[in-house]
């Protein structure tokens, strides 16, 4: 359950990768 687990959301954080646990939400500024 740290960083570099791809299944818990803050690993998803830390990868910049989204999925069922961190879905696409247009809360926080676009990354172009």
């Amino acid at each position: 359950m740290g960083k570099g687990d791809q299944r818990s959301r803050r690993g998803k954080l830390f990868r910049g990768t989204f999925g069922k646990r961190r879905p696409k939400k247009k809360k926080k500024k676009k990354r172009v």
